[in-house]
């Protein structure tokens, strides 16, 4: 029964990961692209990571497991909104479907700072 909790915890962070990638492909603008595969991978990463924790279940690992995903938690999204940033600032077209941009127009080009 142990077993076959494993193998769930490892298809849906693999599925997860699938995403990711399948998002990271047919996401039709780079802000899109990096929210779909911030989201997906994270949880992909750390439904991995806790199946292999529930694996080999020794205190080690599972500090290790739990050390890592929340490193992920606490990044990854930290790490999807300055990308975001960066290529909003240097021009980078948003897609021809979005309904609102909330930044147009809030930059100040000098100092880079919100207005």
């Amino acid at each position: 029964m142990f077993d076959i909790i494993i193998m769930i915890f490892t298809g849906v962070g693999a599925l997860f990961a699938l995403l990711a990638g399948i998002g990271g492909l047919k996401m039709p603008d780079t802000f899109l692209r990096i929210s779909v595969t911030t989201k997906a991978a994270t949880l992909g990463s750390g439904f991995s990571l806790v199946a292999a924790a529930m694996y080999f279940n020794t205190i080690s690992v599972n500090t290790r497991v739990i050390v890592i995903v929340l490193f992920i938690i606490l990044t990854a999204p930290v790490s999807g909104h300055l990308i975001s940033r960066a290529a909003y600032r240097s021009g980078n077209k948003l897609w021809k479907g979005t309904k609102m941009d909330d930044l147009e127009g809030k930059y100040d080009d000098e100092t880079g700072k919100l207005s």
